[in-house]
Formats: C-alpha cells, structure tokens, sequence
C-alpha cells in the first residue's frame, strides 16, 4: 500500500511551474538589471525586517524525543507544500554532491513541491551559488537560493542604508562583496584586505574611515589582525555603526574530509574585542523565512526545514513555527542528536534525503 502511495504521490501532482517574474531578485538582476532586491515588495518587507530584528529569537524547543522518519507520505508529504534545504551536509560536502540527491529534488518537484535552499555560506553570492548548483548537474532557479550574503545585502536595503550615504566594511569574501554591487551600496575590505598588516611600535594608530555605517562579517578565510582592528575602530568608534554577521555557524565544510572553523570565530573576534551584540541575517534568525512566507504566499505551518546542524537549521525550523528534519549526512551525529545533553530536538530525523522515499533507493 505504501509503494502504491508513493506511486501516486509522484504521478498525480504537476511539475512546479517557474515562479512568479516579480520574484526576488528576479532573474534580471543577474543579466545586470537595475530593479532593487525586493522589486515591487518595499513597504511591506520593510516591516518584516524591521519587526524581524526587533523581535528576540524564542528558545523554546521541542522536548520530546526525536523520532525518525518512518512515514514519510502521512509525516511529512502530506503535511508539507514548501521544502527548505540547506546545502553544505545535505545536497553536497566541499565539492561533492550527495548520492542520490538530484532524485530526490526531482521527485519532489514532480510532487508539487516548491524547494528553496537556504545557506549561512556567505563566501558566494547567489550568482555564485546558481554556477554552483549548474556545476554539480542540478538545475535550480536562482530565485530559489537565498544565502547569507545575500541576506545582508536584502537587510540593508531594507533599512535604506544606501540613503545614510556611509559605507560598508567587510570582514568576508567575495560573495558579500557582490551582493552589495547589485544594490549599490559602497563598501570596502574584504578579500583586498587580506595581505594587510599592522606596524605595532610607538604612537601608531591605525587610521579608519568615520564614514562607515555597518561592518558586516561573514566566513573569511583570510581572516588577520588588520580587519579585526579595523571593525574593531569603526564599531566603537564611529557614532550609529552596526555590526551585522552574515551567521555565527561554529563549523564549516571546506571539504568533504574534515570540519573546519566556521564564521562563528571570526564574529567571535569582532564580539569580542567591542562587547556589542550583532545582528544576524542568517539562520537561525528570521529575517529569510519571514521574505519566503511574505514574497511568496505560502504558509508557514506548511514549510519544513531540512538540515544537518542543530543549532542553526533545526532552530531555525523551531524557532519560526516550521516543521524541522535532520539529516545525518553532514555535521550532526546521531549520538549527538539523542544524548541527554542535547536539548534541540527537529520532529524527525534521516541519514540522508533519500530517506524521503524509502522504496527507491
């Protein structure tokens, strides 16, 4: 009966069909278009964001026991229009897809389903990430990618950063970097800093720029003492400077061999040497799925989140009203999940996606 539902399941639904041309940012914005991120959705985003950094993220977690996913027709399939990946320990690791991931997306997609994917990586943009998903054989609309760069660029646009006239310094990479070009917001650092040093000797201060209105800080792999100290002058020392991180994640894959320290060490710094809390655009805060459910209509009891990290994806899932699952194909052991110690529970948890239809693999 199971196999037979499944069958039907994956027959009668439709393919999804191309969202909406008003989705945000369109396509236009990759063949250089000049509309803002938002296009058409200004006002009513604006609160979102505005209430979404307002607003403290909840701790209230799930206590029972996490369970794993043994129907997934009746659990999950029924229950769920919107489907929400991260990628880094879910659809690849480093440079390597995941075995049997593009079936499941394509199965999925021939449910009805709608899929995003939702990353804290910050290193690329979301033009960057479509190269990526082209280069690894899955075919996804860039409208359908949302990472923490581009999480940043969409919060300061939102607050009218462009209309304060002041710039941005990055502690990051390039993806930050492009995502604040499409919006046309001025900013400096980043990779460009990445060979600078400081000459510690006698009455040297090292100079900064008091037109810097936010520092943003996403995973650097060039991470030195001269971006640290200068976030450091212009947080402290410039009157109304943010401080924003693109995500705190304590790991990272870089490759699929080994963990590697996450943007969570370089916020870390920065936190550190100021004593001023960031605002973070990425999970497990708000401020994406609030966009998802307000751009596109859906509802949020009906998302569910898939991820590998507790303390990111499946708070995020708990902490915003979705249904949360756990993959164990990325940083999250099973051992971890269920010891005692551990108080983030997602509804369900699989060792990979494949577990979504357990009669074909």
């Amino acid at each position: 009966m199971r196999l037979s539902a499944i069958h039907m399941l994956a027959a009668s639904a439709a393919p999804v069909r191309a969202f909406v041309a008003s989705a945000a940012p369109s396509v236009a914005r990759f063949a250089g278009g000049s509309s803002g991120i938002f296009s058409g959705a200004r006002q009513g985003l604006r609160g979102a964001v505005l209430a979404s950094k307002a607003r403290p993220v909840s701790r209230t977690m799930r206590m029972a026991n996490s369970q794993r996913l043994g129907d997934p027709i009746g659990q999950m399939m029924d229950k769920t229009d919107v489907f929400i990946f991260d990628c880094d320990g879910v659809i690849w690791k480093g440079d390597s897809l995941i075995e049997g991931v593009p079936s499941v997306l394509d199965r999925l997609r021939q449910a009805g389903k709608r899929i995003f994917f939702v990353t804290n990586n910050s290193t690329k943009s979301r033009k960057g990430y479509k190269s990526k998903f082209d280069s690894l054989g899955l075919s996804v609309e860039p409208e359908e990618i949302f990472s923490s760069s581009f999480a940043a660029a969409a919060y300061l646009e939102q607050t009218r950063f462009k209309d304060t006239g002041k710039k941005v310094y990055i502690v990051g990479e390039v993806g930050i970097e492009e995502e604040l070009d499409l919006i046309g917001v001025p900013h400096f650092g980043g990779p460009s800093d990445g060979s600078k040093g400081v000459e510690l000797k006698p009455g040297f201060a090292l100079p900064h720029d008091e037109n810097v209105g936010a520092v943003v800080v996403g995973f650097d792999r060039m991470i030195n003492y001269y971006k640290i100290q200068y976030a450091q002058l212009c947080i402290n020392e410039n009157p109304g400077c943010e401080f924003i991180a693109t995500n705190t994640d304590a790991v990272t894959h870089l490759t699929d061999a080994q963990e590697w320290a996450g943007n969570g060490a370089m916020v870390g710094a920065i936190k550190g040497c100021t004593g001023v809390e960031p605002t973070i655009v990425g999970k497990p805060g708000p401020l994406m799925i609030d966009y998802i459910i307000q751009k596109y209509n859906v509802e949020r009891s009906r998302i569910c989140m898939v991820g590998d990290r507790l303390d990111t994806d499946v708070l995020f899932g708990a902490n915003n009203g979705l249904m949360s699952i756990l993959t164990l194909s990325g940083v999250t052991t099973e051992e971890k999940l269920l010891s005692p110690e551990n108080k983030i529970n997602p509804d369900y948890y699989v060792n990979s996606i494949n577990d979504f239809f357990p009669f074909y693999t």
